[in-house]
Parts: C-alpha cells; structure tokens; sequence
C-alpha cells in the first residue's frame, strides 16, 4: 500500500503516541505512526518523545506535532507543565507504546477519554484500554507489538484499520541518498561507484556488542571474501555516538594499517543529519543500536550483532526493514547469552559478503 504523509487537518482525531525512551525503541515505533496515519481519514497524529530523540521525530512524515517529555529530571513543574499542554490539546486518545506510571497518570489526569497501553505493571491501572502482550517472552519483533497496539486504537476508535504498511517507514524524497553519498564521497574522497559498508562499532551504552578487534576480524573476513570472488573492495565508513568518535577512529587506524580504505564520518549537525547520512549506506553493520534501527527505518540493508538473552533476542530487535535486507547474528546455543566472542565472524563474514551482491549502489525509486 501507498503511505500518505501526515495532513493538518484539525478536525479528524486527535491521537498522542508516547514512546518516550531510547533512539532504537522510537525507530521501532514508526510502522505503527505509519499504520495510524493509513487511516482514511487520516487523525491528527501528536508524539510525546524526550528531547533527544525530538529532531528525529520532526522528520517523521507520520508526526503532525511533537512535544518534548522533560521525563523525571522535569519534577513538579515539568509535570505541570505537560499536563496543562495536554489539557488544552484535548486529545481524543492516547496509546502508550511503553508504559510507565509517570505517563499513565498524566494521561488519566488530562482527562483524554480513550487511553491505550501494554497491560504491564501496575501503571495499567491509568488506562482503560489495556493490551496482553507479555513481550518480555519475546515472541515477535517489537515493531509488531506496537503495530498491534495501533491497531487495537484504531479499532477502539471505530476506525477501519488499514492493511499493514510495507518498508520503508522513513521515505525519503527522491534524491536524498544521492545527495547523501555525494556529499560523504566529497568529505572523504570515496569513489561512488564501490559498495559503501558502514559499520557503527559503538554501543550506545546499552546494547551487547563486538569489540573493536573483532569488527577489525569481520571486515577482514569480508574484504577476503569479496576479493576471493573477484568483486570490487568496498569502502567502509565508520560511524559513531557521542563520545564513541576515539574508540572508532582506532578501529579506522587498525583497518587503514591492514590496506582496508576506511573513513570516519564526519561530526554532523544533530541527530537528524547524522540519521539522513544512513541512507548512503549500501549495507549496515552494528549491534542492536539505535543507529541500527535508524537503517532499518530508512529499508537501508543491515546486519546486527545481537546477544541471545530473552529480552534482548534477534526477533524481538528485529530491524523494520524488509526482510530480505537483514541480517542477523548471535551467540549459538550453549553459549553464554552475552558471549559476543562465540559468534562465529567467519561464517558471518560469508553471509554479509553474499548479501552485499544483491543491492546496488545507486538510488531506487521504492
């Protein structure tokens, strides 16, 4: 199905989606933004998101307005104020995509007659829709748990709930990623014309991930491989969090040392930009990152690197790209659940060698 960007048009529902946490979890909500706004006609579609990850809500094209949580740090007054900013949006519903008591009593005490949410905890007692999903079971990815939550609104509202909405969730207007690969091939001297691998080794603070030496081995590993097989070396363009820009910049010495052409991107100007740089990507590689599921996002090829604890499987961090474009790897069984050096890079190596073959380089109309 076609996705239709959002509409201003003040008389249709007015929804408030909340997934107030991590850049991934935020990423992992935009097939459900996307399903809210295939709605005919389409609601007035409002995120409460922290400041962090507001730049990148701004360029949702299934987002009519943003507001800024100011979360626990805010205090009384912050919590005031949010709740007098919900007061006078009058929002017909509001579905929590991760709930927590702060949020459910702010919805409750907005009076927003329809509130949606996971039945989790006891900060369901907020809301008077309430969602069995038991995700710490880890049974589906998490974008389709918050699809399903979408669709539940929807059907609460009395809104025919439209056909799921296909990759990717973060269309962008053709010649972006053009522009994209332009301005880094100009910024570190890049032939355009070799496949650019991007690798993120950094892990945000959160996600298992490899070690800088065992990312060295994996691009090793490709980079053989492809040469084996008598296909054009890639470029690799090393990308980083704040304050992860040292420990990338080795792993770009060590590669550079071993003949690999490796870059480190350049600082961007917020995360909004450094997001958009993603779509040059040919493939990308990381943990269970939000940069990861920024690529997803985007319908950017990817392989992740991910632990194999219940919480935090594969499946649950699924990317939302389509399913041909992922990759995924993880502790084998019998292994401890963290144990990233039990991932067998060279089977690894094959896999993301072979993937790499089936996309091209320049810019598809989806």
């Amino acid at each position: 199905m076609t996705l239709r960007p959002a509409s201003e048009d003040g008389d249709r529902p007015r929804l408030l989606v909340v997934r107030n946490d991590k850049l991934g979890d935020f990423m992992l909500a935009w097939p459900a933004l996307a399903c809210l706004k295939a709605v005919d006609p389409a609601p007035r579609v409002s995120v409460l998101v922290p400041a962090y990850t507001a730049p990148l809500a701004r360029q949702c094209p299934w987002i009519d307005e943003v507001l800024i949580d100011p979360g626990d740090a805010g205090g009384r007054a912050g919590r005031r104020t949010l709740l007098k900013r919900l007061h006078e949006a009058r929002f017909d519903a509001l579905l929590t995509l991760f709930s927590t008591p702060r949020i459910g009593w702010l919805g409750w005490r907005a009076g927003i007659p329809l509130r949606l949410a996971p039945a989790t905890k006891w900060a369901q007692l907020f809301y008077n829709r309430r969602i069995v999903q038991r995700r710490s079971r880890s049974e589906k990815p998490e974008y389709l748990y918050n699809l399903e939550l979408a669709e539940a609104l929807l059907a609460e509202l009395g809104l025919a709930v439209p056909a799921r909405p296909e990759p990717p969730y973060w269309p962008l207007p053709e010649g972006t990623r053009a522009a994209q690969r332009a301005r880094i091939a100009d910024e570190l001297g890049l032939d355009d014309s070799r496949p650019w691998l991007f690798l993120h080794p950094g892990s945000g603070g959160s996600a298992v991930n490899l070690t800088l030496e065992r990312y060295a081995t994996l691009v090793l590993g490709v980079e053989a491989r492809l040469a084996a097989a008598s296909r054009p070396a890639p470029a690799w363009v090393l990308t980083a969090g704040p304050g992860e820009e040292t420990a990338a910049d080795r792993l770009r010495e060590r590669l550079v040392g071993e003949g690999v052409t490796a870059g480190l991107l350049p600082p961007r100007h917020g995360l909004d930009d450094f997001a958009l740089s993603l779509s040059a990507a040919d493939l990308f590689i990381a943990g269970s990152t939000g940069p990861l599921h920024i690529a997803g996002c985007l319908d950017r090829p990817t392989a992740g690197f991910y632990p194999s604890r219940r919480s935090a499987t594969p499946l649950r961090w699924q990317t939302c790209n389509a399913e041909a474009h992922r990759l995924a790897f993880c502790p084998p069984p019998g292994a401890g659940e963290r144990d990233m050096k039990s991932i067998d890079l060279e089977a690894a190596a094959s896999r993301i060698a072979g993937h790499l073959g089936h996309f091209p380089t320049r810019e598809t109309t989806p």
